[in-house]
């Protein structure tokens, strides 16, 4: 983890278990420089990580404040932090229904940029929120870059294991979504009828050098999944 994302995830935990609120000031700029000694070029991009995930915003001349007004239960579309970040006052649980070593399928190959004979990690596994279905995910991950899955990692956070476990760094998905309903296997799995409406996300997952490593199929229950999303966007 390089040092302005170490410091990102400290400010982070600071505001957390100070349980500061909303327009609640931070440290000056300065101050933030003396405490993890550090230059004002790291520590500035510290601030615009947070500030990208909607946790402080930056008003010139004025200071560093918190921003975030959480929503119980939401599930953040923007972050790459997993499910146990947004939803770390309820149990997230995974059962895994397969995992193997296998080829990967046509779409899987195009995601990742991999060639059809190179191995992938695939899993099956079901989420639970507080014991109820939250969602069904398939998951292809590129395994010359993710050299190593077991039951145990992914019955708990994978991403978790890539950053602690392997040391890499996350950096950006593409994300898109698809509304439908769902087919007799997905009603199965998520207890529900088939028919019933389900949100359908496909995500790509890249580390910061840019390389995809991760090509997930998650389809959710829409009785259990709650969403938000914030933005930096200034409009006119």
């Amino acid at each position: 983890m390089l040092k302005y994302q170490h410091i990102a995830n400290e400010l982070e935990k600071y505001i957390e278990e100070h349980s500061l609120q909303q327009r609640e000031k931070l440290p000056s700029l300065e101050t933030l420089m003396t405490q993890f000694e550090v230059s004002k070029s790291t520590i500035t991009k510290s601030l615009d990580l947070l500030e990208k995930k909607g946790i402080v915003y930056q008003v010139r001349g004025s200071g560093i404040f918190v921003r975030r007004h959480k929503r119980k239960g939401y599930i953040s579309f923007l972050s790459n932090q997993g499910y146990k970040k947004s939803l770390n006052d309820f149990q997230i649980t995974s059962e895994v229904i397969e995992l193997d070593v296998r080829k990967p399928s046509k779409e899987a190959a195009l995601n990742l940029n991999m060639e059809p004979g190179d191995d992938v990690y695939y899993f099956k596994r079901l989420r639970y929120i507080n014991g109820q279905t939250l969602c069904l995910e398939e998951s292809y991950y590129n395994k010359s870059i993710i050299t190593y899955l077991n039951n145990e990692i992914i019955s708990e956070s994978v991403f978790n294991y890539i950053t602690e476990g392997l040391g890499l760094n996350i950096g950006f998905a593409d994300t898109f979504f698809h509304v439908n309903k769902l087919t007799d296997e997905e009603a199965k799995y998520l207890r529900l009828k088939k028919g019933d409406p389900k949100l359908y996300v496909e995500s790509v997952f890249h580390l910061t050098n840019g390389q995809p490593f991760d090509f997930s199929k998650l389809t959710y229950n829409y009785e259990q999944s709650q969403f938000f999303v914030q933005t930096n966007n200034h409009f006119l």
